[in-house]
């Protein structure tokens, strides 16, 4: 077996892309979504007919042109997210706007939205992942649609105290960001590369899940936004890892042996302390790098939604 289909043997895997072909190709459980993919994909010409119809959707509702052009990109999200669905077995994961990531209310009221526009189209709540920032509100907001019975996926987490929240939270899933804390401290060290057991991205997702191992927490954790498959093939055994398509092709090509990295049952702490919101917000504060990323993956996602936002204004 080549390293892929090993690793399929420990760790259920995610698609991390829009493209439906890559989808097909790799055909994971779940597959994910966020504004940089959704960008990508809406600049394919087999995603036109898909922009136009989110476009006339949203010209039939009454706002101003940026209350359509959100309801739009909301549209071809959940249009995409559709016809992932017809392709894999598990959930999509779709974002809610950054731009709502501090305010609570609003992120709940987003999420309702998208799920109501799953349900037009067919696809039902089982099958979607509500992506949410994992900011202190984007959490709060996460433990009511939770209780609401809308399972979320907490993304741009960069610490164990974000972690920690999430799982107090009952969020049915996170996403650590390995590559992005890897790029971090690559910029901030001066060396060139990091061995992947010495790769503070792979040890904090590793530290992660022997937390909630320990404290038997169901929030499932899934390793996201990877560099190179070393990283990935040093959380083999992690409940989830959501891959880009290029290095799931390069996991396939390689014929070595792979052996599972994580294991639940480690030893580690079983002290389970619920995280309030003063320990959260000056626990991520004094966290350079975490501090740094959640802000910064914010800005990023923020920026690319408004290009799409841009891309659905443009004369056809």
């Amino acid at each position: 077996m080549n390293k892929l289909q090993q690793l399929q043997q420990y760790t259920t895997l995610v698609a991390d892309t829009g493209d439906i072909e890559a989808i097909r190709k790799h055909q994971p459980l779940d597959a994910t979504t966020n504004p940089s993919l959704l960008l990508k994909a809406a600049q394919l010409p087999q995603y036109r007919p898909l922009l136009q119809q989110a476009i006339q959707f949203a010209r039939q509702h009454n706002g101003s042109n940026a209350e359509q052009l959100q309801l739009a990109c909301d549209k071809l999200a959940t249009l995409i997210g559709r016809d992932i669905t017809g392709i894999i077995k598990g959930r999509v994961s779709t974002e809610v706007d950054a731009r709502l990531s501090f305010n609570t209310r609003a992120t709940i009221e987003k999420a309702r939205q998208l799920i109501q526009l799953y349900q037009t189209v067919g696809v039902d709540a089982s099958r979607v992942y509500i992506k949410i920032a994992a900011t202190w509100e984007g959490i709060r907001a996460a433990r009511v649609l939770e209780q609401e019975g809308i399972a979320c996926n907490l993304t741009l987490l960069f610490s164990f105290e974000q972690a920690q929240a999430c799982a107090d939270a009952g969020a049915s899933l996170i996403s650590p960001f390995v590559g992005r804390i890897y790029d971090w401290h690559l910029q901030h060290s001066g060396v060139t590369s990091i061995a992947p057991q010495q790769d503070p991205g792979v040890q904090s997702v590793q530290r992660i899940f022997r937390h909630y191992k320990n404290c038997g927490y169901n929030t499932i954790i899934m390793g996201a936004s990877f560099r190179t498959t070393g990283q990935i093939e040093a959380l083999a055994g992690c409940d989830r890892l959501t891959i880009s398509p290029a290095l799931l092709d390069e996991l396939s090509q390689d014929n070595g042996l792979l052996q599972p990295a994580l294991q639940a049952g480690e030893p580690g702490s079983s002290a389970c302390p619920a995280m309030d919101e003063a320990t959260f917000r000056w626990a991520l504060n004094a966290d350079h790098m975490a501090c740094d990323k959640l802000a910064e993956g914010i800005r990023l996602f923020a920026a690319d939604q408004h290009k799409l936002e841009q891309q659905l204004d443009a004369p056809a």
